[in-house]
């Protein structure tokens, strides 16, 4: 049996959260973007059941931190920008086990928890794509490189593409969105700065390669049917 998180009632939940409303969120998940979006899934074995993963994604628009939040079979705890945090959202998203995350901004707390998470046997996800610039991209890739190798994760990219809408083109009828999820990895198990930023150059590579090979798919296939996709169910 796992260790319980105090507070939770589940070692893969931050302390705080409630584990049945993640469930019910997560599963309200698995079906709401169904009727807006083609959803076709490669590689979607990738994602291990069970142990400690660190999940980077790219991130081109709003709604594909949402989208992914119910696409991956077990809890995901997403460290989310603080400005998501106002509203009803403020009260939801602690509750359903998400981590605020100040941009631009030293702050330990949410990576704390998120290696507690890890540390449970949960996942963790971050978007290094959704900063506002350079230093804050190369921060967040830090993050996750420092999540995997504190906790020995595994580290699985995921990259999406087609929930953007191109600039200047008009409302879309359930356009096609292509998720394309890469091998896990180990991070370098070398100590100090020095390896943080092999493991840091790491993620940042495989997120780049997976987001061109992802690209290329696109182009290549258009609307035919591609043996290796699944459609979302």
């Amino acid at each position: 049996m796992s260790r319980q998180a105090e507070g939770t009632g589940a070692a893969d939940l931050p302390v705080g959260s409630w584990p049945p409303l993640h469930d019910l969120a997560r599963w309200v998940g698995t079906w709401l973007f169904k009727p807006v979006y083609r959803l076709r899934w490669h590689g979607a074995q990738q994602v291990p059941a069970q142990g400690p993963v660190v999940l980077v994604a790219n991130h081109s628009a709003f709604v594909d931190g949402p989208l992914l939040f119910g696409m991956f079979g077990r809890r995901t705890v997403f460290l989310v920008k603080q400005e998501m945090f106002r509203g009803p959202a403020g009260w939801a998203l602690p509750r359903i086990g998400q981590l605020a995350v100040r941009r631009g901004e030293p702050d330990r707390a949410p990576l704390l928890a998120a290696q507690r998470v890890l540390r449970g046997g949960g996942l963790v996800a971050v978007f290094p794509e959704g900063t506002r610039g350079v230093g804050d991209a190369a921060a967040a890739q830090n993050g996750a490189a420092w999540l995997a190798r504190s906790t020995s994760a595994l580290v699985v990219p995921v990259v999406c593409r087609g929930t953007r809408r191109p600039a200047g083109s008009g409302r879309r009828f359930r356009p096609r969105v292509d998720i394309l999820m890469g091998e896990p990895f180990a991070v370098s198990e070398e100590r100090g700065r020095a390896g943080l930023a092999v493991a840091t150059e790491q993620i940042r590579s495989a997120l780049a390669g997976l987001v061109r090979e992802l690209d290329v798919l696109r182009g290549e296939i258009g609307d035919r049917a591609d043996p290796d996709a699944r459609e979302a169910r």
